[in-house]
């Protein structure tokens, strides 16, 4: 007897991935959360023919929703899980940490209890403002404007987001790590318990973006925050997953999008 349609095994992934080719960006986080968990995703854009109109499409200012009821994309990223509306419909939605969470329990990224699920999304929601805090730097007046035309002021910015805000979040992130080992979890090397969660992958993903734009004022913290520098940052990098993940062209690297290297931006 054949089985099922609904209990047949996959043949494409469940989950695609909604996001702009050629950076690593904001969708960055999403792939780290699949890769880490070894999860089979498209990232459309790259893997599909006509895939950059998907991503198009889902923004455009003509779009009101679609047929299944899923409101429009303000921006991306956006997920599309095939199948997941009680109709059989795609479910569609989009914000990074949204994403986050709804992937979270289903790719084993959070621990099981609800407090362990809270502090997850709480350092995670941080380290996404760590994020967009740098982005601010190079253009911190106008989003569509050049950082030419905006200079002065990003010089400004910078010198503000070195001296105050990168200490003032890593001293945040070192004293979860601190407090984690101090409880007998994580060895320095995970920010909630005794395993990876999406906190971490996105944490590192900052940190690794300000390794890019910023590599001299990096440098010049690592004596300050041991933990998060010294421990957590390098030993993510040996996660098995990760490993294979950063080796391959799926890693992208880093262009015109968060993180930017200007090296006038950076610690002189």
């Amino acid at each position: 007897m054949a089985e099922p349609a609904s209990k047949k095994q996959r043949t494409t992934p469940e989950y695609e991935l909604i996001y702009w080719p050629g950076i690593p960006g904001r969708g960055e986080y999403v792939r780290l959360a699949f890769e880490a968990s070894g999860t089979p995703y498209a990232d459309v854009a790259r893997e599909k023919k006509g895939g950059v109109s998907t991503v198009t499409s889902a923004i455009s200012s003509d779009n009101t929703g679609d047929s299944a009821g899923n409101p429009p994309v303000f921006a991306p990223p956006a997920l599309r899980v095939v199948g997941a509306l009680p109709d059989g419909s795609d479910l569609v939605f989009h914000q990074t940490s949204t994403i986050l969470s709804y992937l979270g329990p289903r790719t084993g990224l959070v621990p099981g209890d609800e407090a362990g699920r809270l502090y997850v999304s709480q350092i995670t929601a941080t380290a996404l403002d760590l994020g967009n805090e740098a982005h601010d730097t190079h253009h911190p007046v106008a989003v569509m404007a050049y950082y030419e035309e905006q200079k002065d002021e990003s010089l400004r910015k910078a010198e503000d987001f070195r001296k105050s805000r990168i200490p003032k979040f890593f001293s945040y992130f070192e004293r979860i790590l601190k407090g984690n080992q101090e409880r007998g979890n994580g060895q320095g090397k995970y920010l909630v318990g005794e395993k990876l969660t999406y906190a971490d992958t996105t944490v590192w993903q900052v940190v690794d973006g300000l390794f890019h734009a910023f590599p001299k004022e990096m440098e010049a913290r690592k004596e300050d925050f041991p933990l998060l520098l010294g421990e957590f940052y390098p030993n993510f990098k040996e996660e098995k997953r990760i490993k294979e993940y950063l080796a391959t062209e799926r890693r992208q690297e880093y262009g015109k999008g968060i993180f930017r290297r200007y090296p006038e931006l950076d610690r002189t």
